[in-house]
């Protein structure tokens, strides 16, 4: 069985071959390159609020007020873009002590966006994370860098002490100075104990620094997330639309291609009876042949039906609803008080429900009635259906209620299901749209 490795700096101080492996290197690494960028993108800055600050105490108060107004408005506005280049940089640098993807936090723009390129970086939160990280870049880790080398020096210093006393005379260390070799042993002592733990230090800073790039500089930002959750809804969408186009075309065919040529084979064996003597064997065999065919045209009527109906292309969702409710196992008592017509998207997935619900009711439930009610307030069209049947309806995956709850969501809407034991079963589908029917 293989042993995953550590893929961070700060992982990595935890294991037991640390000081052996190559991660207090990069860190290292990491580190001198982090103060080398910091450095050169904190020079300008320095330069200029140099010159500012030479600017500002030699001028009067409102001239003062104005400049430091200006430097600060300056740096608002082109600090951003040099951010961007300077946050990649440190995605890319990034990769020495953080072994985990890292991906830009910016929206893909190409060439029909470059008109709007600038107003778009300005506006996504991802610039203005990375301009938060430059910030810091360029005033908290100059300090850290020059105390890590203060330490540093300090700690090369006492270790080479007891040899500077005897050549050149009192040694200062920081705070304090040596001038015998009795003196330096101890710092040369301490800072010989010291040495094991600079890897670790080193490995701690750089993890520091890597998770706070990380938290500032990772991708995908809000921006990017809500733009693909918003594609996926749109391709759910078109899914749903092209599933749609599909049924229609369905029923389409099968009404006018092969119902009327079932229609037309009927007639003619209807036809053909009468030319037939009655009683004869050729007589009772187009008698079968005629009764198939009329049961066959009921059937094919059906399966129309369900596929999509006719009417509810024709008439609407109110009309749809009452042929159902004509033409169901229960009786049934349908009350659509509709205002005209709606999407046929959110019009199919209400009659659909509709059919759902009766179709449970009539198998599983044992009700005795039904009861289909459908509202449109508010800019919100409800459909329910409640039955007296024993109840205990759940959804479960791959039903049919979850296929209904999974189109509703495709267009916002939503569906509720009450069935506790015992009854009663009520299903609510609410879908969030307006009328189409300019009169209504």
């Amino acid at each position: 069985m293989s042993i995953k490795g550590p893929r961070t700096a700060l992982e990595a101080v935890g294991q037991r071959r640390f000081l052996l492996g190559a991660w207090p290197w990069r860190s290292v690494a990491y580190l001198v390159s982090g103060a080398c960028v910091a450095f050169a993108a904190a020079t300008p800055l320095v330069l200029a609020g140099w010159q500012l600050g030479v600017a500002v105490a030699q001028g009067p108060l409102t001239r003062s007020v104005f400049l430091v107004a200006v430097g600060v408005a300056v740096v608002a506005l082109a600090g951003p873009p040099v951010a961007i280049p300077l946050a990649e940089l440190e995605r890319w640098r990034l990769r020495l002590v953080d072994a985990r993807p890292v991906r830009s936090g910016h929206r893909a723009l190409g060439e029909a966006d470059a008109p709007r390129r600038l107003r778009t970086r300005y506006t996504e939160s991802a610039t203005w994370r990375e301009f938060a990280y430059a910030c810091v870049l360029v005033t908290v880790m100059p300090v850290v860098a020059v105390v890590l080398g203060l330490v540093l020096l300090w700690i090369a210093a006492s270790l080479v002490s007891p040899l500077l006393v005897q050549g050149s005379g009192p040694v200062a260390l920081g705070p304090t100075s040596v001038g015998s070799v009795g003196e330096a042993l101890p710092y040369a002592l301490v800072s010989l104990a010291l040495l094991p733990a600079l890897p670790y230090l080193a490995a701690v800073l750089a993890g520091g620094q890597a998770a706070l790039a990380r938290v500032l500089l990772q991708g995908p930002s809000g921006e990017r997330l809500r733009a693909e959750l918003v594609e996926v809804s749109r391709s759910r969408a078109r899914l749903v639309d092209a599933f749609e186009a599909e049924r229609r075309r369905i029923e389409r065919d099968l009404h006018d291609g092969a119902q009327q040529r079932l229609i037309s084979l009927t007639l003619q064996i209807g036809m053909a009876r009468l030319d037939v003597a009655p009683g004869s064997p050729a007589a009772e065999s187009l008698a079968t042949a005629h009764a198939q065919a009329k049961g066959l045209m009921d059937e094919l009527r059906e399966l129309i039906r369900g596929i999509h109906p006719r009417v509810l292309t024709d008439r609407g969702l109110a009309a749809a609803l009452g042929e159902l409710g004509d033409q169901a196992a229960l009786p049934v008592t349908v009350d659509a008080d509709l205002p005209g017509r709606f999407p046929a998207q959110a019009e199919a997935t209400a009659y659909f429900a509709a059919v759902e619900a009766l179709n449970n009711a009539a198998k599983h439930s044992g009700a005795r009635r039904v009861r289909v009610a459908a509202r449109h307030r508010g800019g919100l069209l409800t459909v329910e259906v409640e039955d007296d049947g024993r109840g205990g309806a759940e959804v479960r995956d791959g039903g049919g209620l979850t296929g209904l709850a999974d189109r509703a969501a495709v267009i916002d809407g939503r569906m509720f299901l009450s069935s506790p034991r015992g009854g009663p079963t009520l299903l609510r589908l609410e879908i969030p749209c307006s009328t189409t029917d300019p009169s209504a």
